[in-house]
């Protein structure tokens, strides 16, 4: 993500009495920088996709012992703060970007990598439609979000809204359709990254409730997510570190951690 937009120039309450003000001058001090919250999101990864491969190596394959069941399911929702890490590093990267097609394109060809070392950790399959790598769910909510800008700038009033309605919820379908990022029968990763990525989106002139929101919606979305949120309530707009390579070291991770746990799985 090459740069962040300005963010807390909003008027909600809580900037008017002055904590939004402080928050702000305590971020250029201190926080998390984007490569922080990369490394965090990266533990998840290892956390989601370890959790029906290199969890059964200690505690066995056998899903009728419930030590076994209980490490893989623990493990899985562990991985779920990760969530909002990523959708909010989306948003920021689509609204400081240089080229919005190429980085969709970047999204995409990496779901597309994704995905073959995805099936193969998670179902043991090379092609499995029973679930899709949730790097889907980032590009589909890029796509949201890009389609969003475009009639905001082309309708008005009432039929900006019409249109707006229909894209998030064809943006939903896609994901649940998919089963973008379904994990476990109990979360849509792909839906609850287009919802993160619309709040941080469409609420970022209003810092504060932004982040009660998404903290909320992520406590209803099975609580973990919403721990997500206080990691980047604490981003404090830098990326730290200097060379351009370093974002293509995050972009090749997952395919690379998903390879680790897909050979892990057959050791299982």
């Amino acid at each position: 993500m090459e740069g962040y937009a300005d963010q807390g120039t909003g008027t909600d309450s809580t900037d008017q009495i002055g904590f939004g003000a402080a928050r702000r001058g305590r971020k250029k001090r201190s926080g998390l920088t984007v490569f922080q919250l990369k490394v965090i999101g990266a533990v998840a990864l290892l956390l989601s996709a370890g959790s029906t491969t290199i969890v059964p190596l200690f505690f066995g394959s056998d899903t009728n012992n419930m030590t076994s069941l209980t490490a893989m399911v623990l493990s899985e929702v562990a991985s779920w703060f990760a969530i909002p890490i990523y959708a909010w590093l989306l948003v920021q990267g689509f609204l400081k970007t240089h080229s919005r097609v190429a980085y969709g394109l970047q999204l995409f060809a990496l779901a597309v990598v994704c995905e073959v070392p995805y099936d193969l950790a998670t179902s043991g399959k090379t092609f499995d439609l029973g679930s899709q790598n949730p790097v889907f769910g980032l590009f589909v909510a890029f796509v949201v979000l890009t389609a969003l800008e475009w009639v905001g700038e082309h309708y008005q009033k009432a039929m900006k809204v019409v249109f707006s309605v229909l894209l998030v919820v064809v943006g939903l379908l896609w994901d649940l359709l998919l089963r973008v990022g379904l994990r476990q029968h109990m979360m849509s990763i792909g839906a609850v990254t287009l919802g993160f990525a619309l709040i941080f989106k469409l609420m970022r002139q209003y810092e504060n409730s932004m982040m009660f929101t998404a903290g909320l919606f992520g406590a209803v979305m099975m609580i973990t997510p919403g721990v997500g949120v206080a990691f980047v309530h604490y981003d404090n707009g830098r990326l730290g570190y200097k060379h351009s390579w370093t974002k293509w070291v995050f972009y090749a991770l997952y395919p690379i951690i998903l390879i680790i746990c897909a050979f892990c799985a057959k050791l299982a």
